[in-house]
């Protein structure tokens, strides 16, 4: 077991630029199960495949969408019937037109069980949240195209539904990474699929201008620590597909909420004395874990992530 955890680690190590990310082709790994893991479109991307269909967990940046589309149909040539969407960022949504015209939308079985009534396009899943940050109210220009936008919501716990033979749940996480976030468990092939809530290749961007928190981040990591079960000796098991980077499991996932819990910990302490934000990130309290998790510029490095907890935490005034 440890070879082959060995070997799913060095394959999915991330790339270092989102730049070096979209240079080249989208390349596809087999997770477990049904599920499958497409790689280089900006964001990771699971794909879940069987004899009813295609189902589609985020579509990267739009720049890569037709790359998208061209590895989904190496891996399977049915209908794309559904995008879900684990939050509303362009890196994870981009793609989304895209590949919803490259699907088809079932809505029903004729007495001899053949499908019928094929629609043009996928439909569109994601938490309520999402469809109001892409979209806007009358009379106001929306950022994203129309044809990007979520077809279907719902608006708290969960949503469940049964496709290729397995549940698949889209389980809302609020005030996490943003106030949208859900998380994908594939329950038959124990694949859970978390967006931005966990990276391998940064610290947590907690996007607080749309809802994001720290407490919320934590309480989501709880929460998929609580969905995977380690396999022996706590190799594979329940793996877990991040927002950005590798293939992880429950110990990888451990590590990540502990890192985030003391961070926040040391930030409170220091908030609780009374220190200004700038005094906060003068005293380095990340600086044992900023090698390992801080990334070189843009979100998710030491800084940006100090400020989003301490206004997270600090007393409003």
């Amino acid at each position: 077991m440890k070879t082959v955890a060995a070997a799913v680690f060095a394959i999915c190590l991330p790339i270092a630029t989102l730049a070096q990310q979209l240079s080249g082709d989208v390349q596809a790994l087999k997770v477990q199960g049904n599920v499958y893991l497409l790689t280089g479109a900006g964001s990771n991307i699971a794909v879940q495949i069987g004899d009813a269909g295609v189902l589609v967990v985020d579509t990267g940046v739009a720049e890569m969408s037709d790359k998208v589309v061209a590895a989904i149909r190496k891996l399977s040539d049915k209908p794309i019937q559904y995008v879900l969407n684990t939050h509303a960022d362009s890196d994870h949504t981009g793609g989304n037109d895209t590949v919803r015209k490259a699907g088809l939308t079932y809505v029903g079985a004729n007495v001899t069980g053949n499908l019928r009534d094929a629609g043009i396009g996928a439909q569109i899943y994601a938490h309520d949240n999402v469809l109001k940050r892409m979209s806007a109210p009358t009379g106001v220009q929306a950022s994203v195209p129309f044809g990007s936008w979520p077809t279907e919501t719902y608006l708290s716990g969960r949503k469940q539904m049964f496709f290729n033979s397995e549940p698949v749940e889209m389980i809302h996480q609020p005030a996490a990474h943003a106030d949208g976030d859900s998380l994908i468990f594939f329950r038959r092939s124990d694949v859970v699929v978390t967006g931005d809530i966990f990276m391998t290749t940064s610290y947590p961007f907690i996007d607080i201008d749309k809802g994001g928190s720290i407490q919320g981040e934590i309480d989501a990591l709880n929460n998929i620590l609580e969905l995977a079960i380690p396999g022996y000796q706590d190799e594979a098991g329940t793996y877990i597909i991040p927002g950005h980077g590798w293939i992880s499991d429950r110990p990888d996932l451990l590590e990540y909420r502990d890192m985030v819990t003391i961070i926040r910990d040391r930030i409170q302490a220091a908030i609780t004395k009374g220190q200004t934000l700038e005094q906060v990130k003068a005293a380095g309290l990340t600086k044992d874990y900023d090698r390992r998790y801080s990334a070189k510029s843009g979100l998710g490095n030491a800084e940006k992530f100090v400020e989003a907890i301490y206004k997270s935490l600090a007393p409003k005034k």
